[in-house]
């Protein structure tokens, strides 16, 4: 099959759209003849040259952008319960399909609070305008709630054509089905994923784990809650840090078990979770759940941060059945082999070797990991040695590894937030609010960190939860969507990022799911090979961009693109398929 040379950077994105979109969906495209590229404009003024310490920077326009929603999440200067300090997630997706990310924002609400009549805290479906700004459309869509909202996944369960949006609670999670016409309807019930009982949703993914064509949905649970029978910062002291009174857990409290939904493709879900043996490693304080391919054997796997206790890597048996395999692996623990308070996950290829790595955030007083994929199955933690444990005062939530300057190499944003507003005034070396991080790629295996340079974006402080990431005015710069506990969002626009060259891919499944989540693209340029999967769930139980997005450098050709699809008939899960552009 021929397609016709396009330009693919400029005023106008393309993202191997258009008629693209649909070649793209078979197995595997190679295209082998050079693509040619332009550099892309630079649509936004740059900031003073006093101010500008790298050529990138990053500023909230959240305000001018319309996103003036304020969360709500428990007290703000005192939390009761562990619910109250653990936060949501938000989502960057395109819910129209007219090729710009819309944003949702989860919110949550007080405990005894009686909020007048429409006056009470909802998540918010925002639609983008295409010109820097968004309008709040949750009345019209119906996704609206108020409730202990924490986390959310995006993926086309029933393969129509249009991205559905899965809800974590603490209470009851809801699975909407988007219409095609900008509204939802609450599927829950109808899809028998409904859970009578009380349960902490966390984070969540899809993903097709038989590769059957239809997306199947993780669950984390993360504590099994009862505030009446939990002891709170109200009664006498039972839990401190650093001496200060606080509310308890997770520790001392019953953690939970997640559950794996199988899609019946008739709209229906069955559960098998003890079919499937993910229920084996017991129960965890499971937080953010993301779906790739770490062995390179066709076949998704699942990486769960969890809190307190060893994280989880479940490797696919090929057979519906999974095994905890992160103590053999290498990424449950530390470098010292200690328990960590794992809360966001980021994956990707960030040395270019072929085999995904791990970045994962944990409590203040730890250092966040670096897992390195050995590509035989095990990891190495090179959290000190890349550089990355430098900082261990902050709280780290959400996560994301973004190639901010378009270099091809992945960068890492980190954000932060502490649990607990008791500690302002004391002398523990922590605030509540904090500034994000940034972590430069040098392109050897050393990141560096940056963030002092990055501008106000990164500087401001907050204690931010959820996190989502992807190019929200189609300029070519990496953006970031950010949730501030009990503050209004911050969207980090990325000036001056979009000046080296990039490309964007964008996959819609025909043989697969129709999201195309677990599908894998190489681009080649030069010597220089990057990959990257579709995947669903990831950061901290928020969902980014499903596009792909590659920087390129000053690279003027891409030699090679390579699009691998799940195959249910091939023993390696991937067919292969070759076409050119002429």
């Amino acid at each position: 099959m021929n397609f016709v040379r396009r330009r693919l950077l400029g005023s106008s994105l393309i993202v191997l759209g258009g008629s693209l979109l649909e070649a793209l969906t078979t197995p595997l495209w190679k295209w082998r003849d050079s693509l040619r590229l332009e550099a892309a404009p630079v649509p936004y003024p740059s900031v003073s040259k006093r101010a500008v310490t790298s050529p990138v920077q990053f500023v909230d326009v959240a305000r001018e952008a319309g996103l003036i929603a304020r969360n709500v999440w428990g007290g703000v200067d005192h939390k009761k319960y562990i619910i109250e300090a653990k936060g949501s997630g938000l989502a960057f997706f395109d819910y129209d399909h007219d090729g710009w990310l819309d944003i949702y924002l989860t919110n949550g609400t007080r405990f005894n609070t009686e909020w007048p009549p429409g006056k009470a805290p909802t998540s918010h479906l925002y639609k983008n305008n295409r010109d820097g700004t968004f309008s709040d459309v949750t009345e019209r869509s119906g996704l609206g709630r108020t409730g202990w909202q924490t986390g959310v996944c995006v993926g086309d369960y029933d393969n129509d054509g249009w991205d559905d949006l899965f809800c974590c609670f603490w209470g009851h999670n809801i699975l909407f089905h988007n219409n095609g016409d900008g509204t939802f309807t609450d599927v829950t019930r109808k899809a028998n994923i409904y859970d009578e009982k009380i349960r902490w949703g966390a984070g969540c993914t899809w993903l097709d784990y038989d590769r059957d064509g239809r997306l199947d949905l993780f669950v984390c649970n993360y504590i099994k809650l009862d505030p009446e029978n939990t002891p709170s910062n109200e009664d006498p002291p039972q839990c401190q840090w650093k001496g200060i009174p606080t509310m308890c857990g997770p520790r001392g409290l019953p953690g939970d078990s997640n559950v794996l939904f199988h899609n019946n493709g008739d709209g229906t879900f069955t559960d098998v979770s003890e079919k499937s043996g993910i229920l084996k490693p017991g129960p965890r304080y499971s937080i953010t759940a993301v779906s790739y391919d770490f062995d390179n054997d066709g076949w998704p796997d699942i990486y769960v941060a969890v809190d307190s206790q060893p994280s989880m890597l479940l490797h696919n048996n090929h057979d519906g059945t999974f095994t905890d395999i992160a103590v053999m692996a290498g990424c449950a623990y530390s470098e010292n082999g200690h328990e960590q308070a794992g809360m966001g996950v980021a994956v990707a290829d960030y040395d270019c070797d072929g085999s995904f790595d791990i970045f994962k955030t944990n409590f203040a007083d730890d250092t966040c990991n670096l897992y390195h994929n050995n590509g035989d199955g095990t990891f190495s933690d090179v959290t000190f040695s890349s550089g990355i444990g430098i900082n261990n005062q902050y709280v780290g939530w959400g996560c994301g590894f973004i190639d901010f300057d378009n270099d091809g190499w992945q960068d890492i944003l980190q954000i932060n937030g502490h649990v607990y507003p008791e500690i302002e005034g004391h002398e523990t070396g922590q605030t509540f609010k904090n500034p994000r991080l940034v972590y430069k790629n040098l392109g050897d295996g050393r990141f560096k960190d940056v963030s002092a340079e990055m501008g106000p974006g990164v500087s401001e402080r907050f204690s931010s939860r959820g996190a989502a990431f992807g190019d929200y005015d189609n300029d070519g710069g990496m953006d970031a969507l950010i949730l501030n506990m009990n503050d209004p969002p911050s969207l980090l626009r990325n000036d001056g990022g979009n000046q080296q060259n990039w490309i964007k891919i964008k996959l819609l499944g025909t043989k697969c799911n129709r999201t195309a989540i677990g599908a894998r693209v190489r681009v080649v340029t030069g010597k220089h090979v990057q990959m990257d999967e579709v995947h669903s769930g990831t950061s901290v139980m928020s969902q980014s961009d499903l596009r792909l997005h590659f920087g390129l450098g000053k690279a003027q050709t891409v030699d090679l693109i390579e699009v691998g699809q799940p195959d249910l008939h091939h023993p390696r899960g991937l067919r292969h398929r070759t076409s050119r552009w002429t």
